[in-house]
């Protein structure tokens, strides 16, 4: 049956390619198809083995043809479940490359402009705005009066937007 098989590998291959109208696909599928008969027992006994190598070789196209277009439709149901169209485009929920640079620019200035505050007017604004802190629960933490953190946290919001206007 190898002996078949290597006489006629070049046929094979061809035959496929015609099918498939891809020349690597089937090389893929010759290569199969040879590790098929190299796995059959040597002594088996086969009458027709041209015709079998081709059976062989039509039963892996068919296969591959299925895989593909069970790939296919899966991929066709996840982009229906996961992507929002409009007009037959897709719309993207994500910002674009441009944008979502200038945010993490815009944040790391925010940290930035954050850090340079003064230590007590900076942990109220922390501990308030970015940590979710409640303004009676920011004084408890910092041992001062709710009106304390009030007015930290106003002279800071207006310094951070004074500092990121320029």
């Amino acid at each position: 049956m190898l002996a078949a098989f290597l006489e006629r590998r070049e046929n094979l291959v061809l035959f496929l390619a015609a099918r498939l109208r891809s020349m690597a696909t089937a090389e893929d599928l010759v290569q199969d198809l040879y590790l098929k008969v190299a796995a059959m027992e040597p002594q088996a006994e086969v009458r027709a083995p041209v015709a079998l190598l081709y059976r062989m070789a039509v039963n892996l196209m068919v296969d591959h043809v299925r895989s593909d277009q069970r790939a296919s439709r899966r991929n066709a149901q996840w982009r229906r479940e996961t992507h929002t169209t409009l007009g037959g485009l897709d719309i993207v929920g994500e910002p674009a490359a441009d944008e979502a640079l200038a945010a993490k620019e815009r944040v790391r200035q925010l940290a930035a402009a954050v850090a340079e505050l003064p230590p007590q007017m900076g942990r109220a604004f922390r501990l308030h705005k970015l940590e979710g802190l409640s303004q009676m629960e920011t004084a408890q933490a910092m041992g001062v009066s709710r009106k304390m953190v009030e007015q930290h946290i106003g002279v800071a919001i207006r310094r951070l937007a004074e500092r990121l206007r320029s």
